[in-house]
């Protein structure tokens, strides 16, 4: 060991060591970080979005030396990007697909997160920090949705915006103070451009480096969920671990060649995706004396803006919009508490009983429902079904203390079970 030592000490390498942690930085994240050999391909989607995250840094870097945050040259400045800057056309094409590709990789990964209950202990800080992650991107994407100053982003901030204006007191002055102006204009382009670029990657790099910092602690989790720190070898090494490096490192790149795949066909064939990822209206230059027939925001926001329009009601003298707003943030906010929500003596749906595979199955599908009808222009059946379905989403968090507890558990393996995809 000593002579090892003395091997990776000398050199540049050595000389670096002695000023920066390199090496044990190496070795502590990569190859004698050691994680569940049972990893199936669930485990894609966290370094996917690391990925991404790279994408959107890089792309954006690009499309920044060309962007004006102007109200009156915003919208030429794209359309300079996409015909006259070359390949501003693909940088373009790739920051707008990776906004979406974004969130489909964080939902997966946060699905993963429910199946295989990666959020219960010692896990409780990951989840945290991982959906603040949540909410940072939903704020960034917010923010880069006005950018482009066409009409879908310009009427669908104005929209966003104004939801503050539902808030008793202060919503008024807070929806002024937000745009910096009586209507959507230069100065919340300003605004909006400042946040997108500067202040929101600033936090959620931080917050993802908390992330990673947090699950390198504590230890990653696995589809057994079976906790493999507690059987080590002779030498401290758990028996069901394997260094994450050449293991994981080679079987990410096998998802990340898939995924490029993917992300590749649709920059090149589909880069709108049939008005879901840029919408049509988002073409023509903002109008405020025009508004669109139907507004509605990206298909990864509309789960919760159909949470927002399903509530139709006043309640406690405050109106429907403000209840709206509530339910809408509350959808989100109560994903921090999922960890004391969940009472299940078994951690993976694995060892779990039928009846709860179905509640999680009619979850994912409630909340595709819900995106569709956030997508769709209002409807007394589509509002009915919207209803019903945040009542579910509701129920499914907030009585999970007691239907997480029923049903006849299957035994958890001492060791974890491989099984290879």
């Amino acid at each position: 060991m000593a002579a090892d030592k003395k091997v990776e000490t000398t050199g540049v390498l050595g000389w670096i060591d002695q000023r920066f942690p390199l090496t044990s930085t190496y070795k502590a994240h990569l190859s004698e970080y050691y994680a569940p050999k049972n990893f199936n391909f669930w485990y894609f989607f966290g370094s996917l979005a690391l990925l991404v995250l790279v994408i959107q840094i890089v792309t954006g870097i690009f499309l920044v030396m060309h962007y004006k945050p102007d109200a009156a040259k915003a919208f030429q400045s794209v359309e300079y990007i996409m015909r006259d800057v070359p390949w501003g056309w693909l940088v373009r094409y790739m920051h707008s697909t990776g906004a979406s590709m974004f969130f489909v990789v964080v939902y997966l990964h946060m699905m993963r997160g429910l199946l295989y209950g990666s959020y219960r202990k010692p896990r409780e800080l990951i989840w945290i920090f991982g959906v603040a992650i949540f909410l940072c991107l939903m704020a960034e994407a917010f923010f880069g949705y006005l950018l482009p100053w066409g009409q879908m982003s310009y009427w669908g901030a104005q929209v966003i915006v104004n939801l503050f204006s539902a808030i008793p007191v202060i919503g008024p002055d807070l929806a002024i103070w937000i745009r910096g102006d009586y209507v959507v204009s230069d100065a919340t382009l300003n605004r909006f451009f400042s946040f997108h670029v500067i202040a929101i990657p600033l936090v959620l790099l931080g917050l993802v480096a908390a992330h990673l910092v947090a699950l390198h602690e504590v230890g990653s989790n696995n589809p057994d969920g079976v906790e493999i720190k507690e059987k080590k070898d002779a030498n401290g090494k758990p028996l069901d671990g394997i260094p994450f490096h050449p293991y994981y490192t080679v079987h990410d790149i096998l998802g990340v060649g898939v995924f490029l795949m993917v992300f590749s066909a649709i920059v090149f064939f589909a880069p709108e995706m049939g008005g879901y990822f840029l919408e049509y209206n988002n073409f023509i230059p903002a109008d405020p004396l025009k508004t669109p027939a139907h507004i509605a925001p990206v298909w990864y926001f509309t789960p919760f803006y159909s949470i927002l329009r399903a509530i139709t009601f006043p309640f406690l003298g405050l109106d429907a919009k403000f209840w709206g707003v509530v339910a809408m943030g509350g959808a989100v906010v109560i994903l921090f508490f999922l960890p004391w929500l969940d009472k299940s003596p078994v951690k993976s749906i694995r060892y779990r009983p039928a009846m709860h595979k179905w509640i999680y199955a009619v979850f994912v599908i409630n909340f595709i429902v819900l995106g569709y009808l956030g997508v769709k222009p209002p409807s007394d059946v589509g509002q009915i079904v919207s209803q019903i379905g945040t009542l579910y989403y509701f129920l499914f968090f907030l009585a999970m203390p007691w239907w997480s507890k029923l049903g006849t558990f299957k035994p958890v393996p001492d060791r974890v079970v491989f099984q290879p995809h």
